[in-house]
């Protein structure tokens, strides 16, 4: 027992480091964990899964990767896959099956496996996933509307993918087990009928309760996730293996069922899904033996080069006839295909089943998923920036400004930030003020900035710079130390305080390091003060008949210098350390306080 709260407790502790240097290498979490997984394990043998769990191993493998495929699955909104573009909705369903195809001959051919053990395998390497796409983007920053492409592939791909991996097993498992094909086609329809009839049950009757409040909001999280967890135990006591689909199905259902607030819960699901990913990585990386590396031979490799150099191509340029790209954007698209959380989830709970029938090939599934895992994500992490910018797909260094807040202040400021012809984009999980920001034309994120759900969906392109305009001081605190390591040293700022002398202490030394907007004494309650009495925010042009000081005269000094901009479209932001030095040519932006003569 010590023991094995001794190996769990180093496996928090391991996920931890590997977390927090994903974090600093801007790198998918995936990798370092299964790297982490694999020295523990099969290199030096300081971690035997097995022999510290034993029985439970199987058991929390299923629930585990039960409560990825939910959220993956959560996330599936069908109109958002029909508000893509063509493009997208090709990729996710004739892309995944010409790439499930390919892969399937080429684990048959190359690998030498059974066509069951090969259907499985092509069909697993389908999915990416957000989790290894989106940090490849925020490095890539390529154009818009390929990063879109790339953004909504993977986010709608993982639980399309899994859902017909998930099916792909059932179907072999079945037929291993069964051996006639007629009672093999029998209990798959058994197990359809099973995950398809719990899964619409239970997501309408949980969706219903969740929609009319029938539970106290505190709950809502903690039922969804018992309710899955039970109808997985269920539906696999009903007919074997059958859960996986239960919940896939359940999740989707929910998804796209009208009124029902699954936010919350894919928020309550992020601090879960780190635990169990981060440990569950490290255990099925941990798993592998020396024997099961040993037979990444070079069929393995050429299996590899035949997934990213044909399929994906092949799969690409199929699905992007007719399209707007040209061949720069579809090459850049060829390249980027990482897979990602669920493969390797996935694949290591069918390993276990498949191994326990004593299936041929079996052991070559987690090696060889793993291999093609880390191989995509390190070299597609190094290289991709590269390429983009020798096919000359890549946006310009970003000068938009992400705001914090979508209240008056931020309205204004986001304003004549759009108008001076900047990429701006307002944060708020205030509905009215996004309402609000909405009806003015300015482009919003409705929700936390700083949860999964904004990690996923909140688009970044074009920003280059952080304005932390929320009335909450721990709200602009933490978004500022979050972005800054998106954006870079010196794009993100901060705004004076207004409170306790300890408080103040506290926010310069969290903070110290950020410049210190506008004149270092302007906090958000001055702000949205002045703009409350009628404070505008105005553009002014300097030239050498007319400086800031001849502007400041005729304003009797009662203004805040905000930002320059000069003639080739730079922006400089004023802080307490760089007082804005405008120049001729320059358009100076001011707020110009309501006393003003000028007013």
């Amino acid at each position: 027992m010590e023991n094995a709260a001794l190996a769990l407790t180093g496996i928090g502790l391991l996920a931890l480091i590997c977390q927090w240097l994903a974090w600093q290498l801007r790198l998918p979490a995936i990798l370092p964990l299964l790297l982490a997984g694999v020295l523990v394990g099969p290199i030096t043998g300081w971690l035997e899964p097995d022999a510290i769990l034993g029985d439970l191993l199987f058991p929390l493998v299923s629930l585990a990767v039960a409560v990825i495929l939910f959220e993956g699955s959560l996330t599936l909104d069908f109109r958002e896959l029909r508000g893509h573009g063509r493009t997208v909705s090709r990729l996710v369903t004739w892309g995944a099956l010409i790439t499930a195809l390919i892969g399937i001959a080429a684990a048959h051919l190359v690998l030498g496996l059974s066509w069951e053990m090969a259907s499985v395998l092509g069909a697993l390497l389908v999915v990416t996933g957000p989790t290894v796409v989106l940090p490849l983007l925020h490095t890539l920053r390529a154009r818009e509307h390929v990063s879109q492409i790339l953004r909504w592939e993977g986010i709608l791909i993982d639980p399309i993918g899994a859902i017909g991996a998930v099916l792909v097993y059932e179907f072999v498992a079945l037929g291993i087990s069964n051996g006639a094909a007629t009672h093999t086609l029998i209990s798959f329809a058994q197990t359809a009928v099973i995950g398809f009839g719990l899964g619409i049950a239970g997501g309408y009757l949980w969706g219903s309760v969740l929609r009319h409040h029938w539970l106290p909001q505190r709950l809502h999280s903690f039922g969804t996730l018992m309710i899955m967890l039970a109808l997985f135990t269920l539906s696999n006591l009903l007919f074997h293996e059958s859960g996986l689909l239960t919940v896939t199905v359940m999740g989707v259902w929910m998804a796209n069922m009208r009124g029902v607030p699954t936010q919350p819960i894919l928020e309550f699901k992020e601090t879960l899904s780190i635990l169990l990913i981060s440990g569950l990585f490290i255990l099925l990386a941990a798993r592998l033996s020396l024997a099961q590396l040993g037979l990444l031979s070079w069929e393995a490799w050429a299996f590899l080069a035949i997934l990213v150099w044909i399929a994906r191509p092949l799969a690409v340029w199929l699905c992007t006839l007719g399209s707007s790209l040209n061949w720069r954007e579809k090459a850049l698209l060829a390249w980027l295909s990482p897979r990602g959380i669920v493969a390797a989830a996935v694949a290591s709970l069918f390993a276990i089943r498949l191994e326990a029938l004593e299936v041929p090939g079996a052991e070559l599934l987690v090696p060889v998923t793993f291999l093609v895992i880390i191989s995509t994500v390190v070299v597609q992490s190094l290289f991709s920036r590269p390429l983009a910018r020798l096919l000359r797909v890549s946006e310009p260094t970003p000068s938009g400004f992400l705001l914090i807040g979508a209240n008056p202040v931020a309205r204004a400021f986001g304003q004549v930030l759009q108008d001076a012809g900047f990429v701006v984009r307002l944060c708020d999980h205030n509905w009215d003020a996004v309402q609000e920001a909405r009806m003015a034309n300015l482009p919003t994120y409705y929700g936390n900035p700083l949860s999964e759900h904004a990690a996923q969906h909140l688009e970044l392109t074009g920003i280059g710079h952080l304005l932390p305009l929320s009335p909450y001081r721990e709200l602009n605190n933490l978004a500022a130390l979050h972005f800054e390591h998106i954006l870079g040293h010196g794009k993100v700022f901060r705004l004076a305080v207004e409170s306790s002398r300890s408080a103040k202490r506290h926010h310069q030394q969290a903070l110290a390091h950020l410049p210190l907007l506008f004149d270092g004494n302007t906090s958000f309650t001055r702000l949205s003060s002045l703009i409350g009495q009628g404070a505008v925010l105005r553009q002014a042009k300097i030239s050498e008949n007319f400086d800031i000081e001849d502007y400041r005269r005729i304003h009797q000094d009662r203004l805040l210098t905000l930002f320059t901009l000069s003639a080739n479209g730079r922006i400089r932001t004023a802080t307490a350390g760089k007082p804005l030095m405008p120049k001729a040519g320059d358009t100076l932006i001011s707020l110009i306080f309501p006393d003003s003569p000028e007013f």
